[in-house]
């Protein structure tokens, strides 16, 4: 087995600080765009619409194959198929 990557090289935290600066920029935007009114339900808003983006590329990637996503996902392929529908993604 080869050395593991240093931290700041590793592909895997390199995606990980792109991701969170990604989704922190996005809630300073919806901050700035509520001029002052209360930000409501805000968990459930970036959760889905990661879920959704999440599942969709997935999809993409496994050709359409729900076996093969759900496995890629760390889902059991009916908690997957239910996002699907969900979703509205085929």
């Amino acid at each position: 087995m080869g050395r593991p990557w240093p931290r700041e090289k590793n592909p895997t935290h390199q995606w990980q600080q792109r991701n969170r600066r990604t989704v922190e920029k996005s809630l300073d935007e919806y901050f700035r765009k509520l001029d002052g009114e209360p930000p409501h339900g805000i968990y459930d808003m970036v959760i889905t619409n990661v879920e959704r983006s999440l599942i969709a590329s997935v999809m993409e990637r496994a050709k359409g194959n729900q076996t093969q996503a759900a496995d890629m996902l760390g889902l059991n392929r009916n908690t997957l198929r239910t996002k699907l529908t969900k979703y509205g993604i085929r």
